[in-house]
C-alpha cells in the first residue's frame, strides 16, 4: 500500500478530475440550450459515467499492467473484433452509420484493446507465441494484420475519424518498438503524399469555374464518399457555402471568436443558447466551441494546459518504465488521447477537415469517457508497478 501511494501519479488524477469537471459544466451548458428536456440532465449522466470510469481507473491501476496484458490483451482483442462484427450485423443505425451495439460503441473499446495487444506483442525482443524478432519485416506484417482487421471493420461502420485516431497511436508504438522503422517511415511518407494528392484533386475539381465534366472526371479517382468530399471542400473553400455545407464550421468559428479574452460566462453563450451553433453537435463534436465562447481565451488556454499536463504524465510514465510493454502502453494511450484533442479542436477552428470525433472528458459520450479513463488507469499502473519483477 505504501508503494502504491508513493508511486501514484497524483498530478494525473488531479488533471483528470479537473477535465471531468470542465466537461460536466460544458455539457450542462450545451444541454440547457436544447429544447428536448431529456438533454437537460445529461450532465448528471456524465457524472455517473465518470464515477464508473474512476472506479475502473483505480482498479486497473492497482493491478500490475504486465498481468493485465498477459491475461486480457489477446482475449480482449478477440472479443473486440467479435463486437465490431456484431455491430455491423445487429448495431443501431444513427445518422447513416452502424456504431452502437445496444448501449456502447465497440469501436471506442476496440482502440484500447488494439493498443494493449500491440504493447503485449511488441514490447519485448521476440513476439510471444511466435518465433519472430520484433525488428523484422515479419513482425511488421503481423502488426499490419492485427491492426488492419479492426480498422477495416471500423471503416465499414463507417467511422473514418475513429479509425484515423488509432493509426498514429499504433505508428508511434511500432516506431518505439523498432518494428521495421525504415518501412514505417516510407509508409508514413506515402500516406502523406496520398493525403496531399486527395486534397489537391478535390481542390482542382471543386474550385470555382471548373466545368462539370472536368469535375466528374477528376472525382472518379478520389476514394471519398460524397459527404466526405463536402467536408474536404468546406475545409478548402470555407466561404463558398456558408449557409449549407459550410454552416457548422462558420458558426463554430464565430462561437470561438465571440468569446473574446475572458468569455461571456458559463451558461451565457449566445451562439449556443440562440441555437446558431447547431444543437445536434454542440454537446459532442463541437463542444469546444461552447467552452471557448463562455470562458474565452483564458478558459481555452486552461483547458489546453490541462491536456498538455495529461500528455506529460503519459510521456513521463513511458520514460520511467523499466520494460517495453509499459513504455509502449503509455505511448499508445497518450498518443490516442492527443490525437483526439488535436483533431477535435483543429476541426473546430478550421485547420483540418471536419470529422466526428469527441473531445476527451469534455464531449458527451459514455463509452468514450470510460475507455479513456481505463486507458489512463493503464498508464497509472505503468507508473506504480514499473520497478516490480518482470516476467
Amino acid at each position: 500500500m505504501k508503494t502504491f501511494l508513493a508511486r501514484f501519479d497524483w498530478l494525473m488524477l488531479a488533471v483528470m478530475l479537473a477535465l471531468v469537471s470542465a466537461g460536466t459544466v460544458a455539457i450542462w451548458s450545451a444541454g440547457s440550450a436544447r429544447a428536448e428536456t431529456v438533454f437537460h440532465g445529461m450532465w448528471v449522466n456524465n457524472l455517473v459515467t465518470a464515477a464508473v470510469g474512476l472506479t475502473l481507473y483505480f482498479a486497473i491501476a492497482a493491478v500490475d499492467y504486465r498481468r493485465t496484458l498477459d491475461f486480457l490483451a489477446l482475449p480482449g482483442y478477440v472479443v473486440a473484433i467479435a463486437c465490431l462484427v456484431a455491430v455491423l450485423v445487429f448495431g443501431t443505425s444513427v445518422y447513416g452509420g452502424r456504431r452502437w451495439l445496444w448501449f456502447f460503441q465497440p469501436s471506442e473499446i476496440s482502440k484500447l484493446f488494439v493498443i494493449s495487444l500491440v504493447a503485449w506483442l511488441f514490447g519485448r525482443r521476440r513476439i510471444p507465441l511466435l518465433n519472430i524478432q520484433v525488428a523484422g519485416f515479419r513482425a511488421f506484417l503481423l502488426l499490419a494484420v492485427a491492426v488492419g482487421i479492426p480498422v477495416a471493420l471500423i471503416l465499414a461502420e463507417p467511422d473514418l475519424g475513429t479509425a484515423l485516431t488509432l493509426l498514429p497511436a499504433v505508428a508511434v508504438m511500432a516506431f518505439a518498438a523498432g518494428v521495421w522503422r525504415r518501412g514505417l517511415a516510407a509508409i508514413a511518407a506515402l500516406g502523406g503524399i496520398a493525403a496531399l494528392a486527395v486534397l489537391g484533386a478535390v481542390y482542382e475539381a471543386e474550385r470555382p469555374g471548373v466545368p462539370a465534366a472536368r469535375r466528374e472526371q477528376i472525382m472518379r479517382f478520389v476514394p471519398l464518399k460524397p459527404h466526405q468530399v463536402r467536408r474536404v471542400k468546406v475545409f478548402l473553400f470555407p466561404e463558398t457555402d456558408v449557409t449549407g455545407a459550410g454552416y457548422n464550421l462558420r458558426q463554430a468559428k464565430i462561437s470561438i471568436g465571440s468569446g473574446g479574452f475572458s468569455g461571456k460566462g458559463i451558461g451565457r453563450g449566445e451562439m449556443n443558447h440562440l441555437k446558431y451553433l447547431p444543437q445536434s453537435i454542440s454537446m459532442n463534436d463541437f463542444i469546444f466551441c461552447v467552452w471557448a465562447e463562455e470562458t474565452g481565451f483564458v478558459g481555452s488556454a486552461v483547458l489546453l494546459a490541462l491536456f498538455a499536463a495529461l500528455l506529460g504524465c503519459g510521456c513521463r510514465a513511458a520514460l520511467v518504465s523499466t520494460d517495453g510493454r509499459g513504455r509502449l502502453l503509455a505511448l499508445g494511450v497518450s498518443t490516442l488521447v492527443f490525437a483526439h484533442v488535436y483533431v477535435n479542436i483543429a476541426m473546430s477552428i478550421g485547420i483540418v477537415p471536419i470529422t466526428g470525433l469527441p473531445l476527451p472528458f469534455i464531449s458527451s459520450g459514455r463509452t468514450f469517457l470510460v475507455t479513456v479513463m481505463c486507458g489512463l488507469g493503464l498508464i497509472q499502473s505503468v507508473t506504480i508497478h514499473r520497478e516490480e519483477q518482470q516476467t
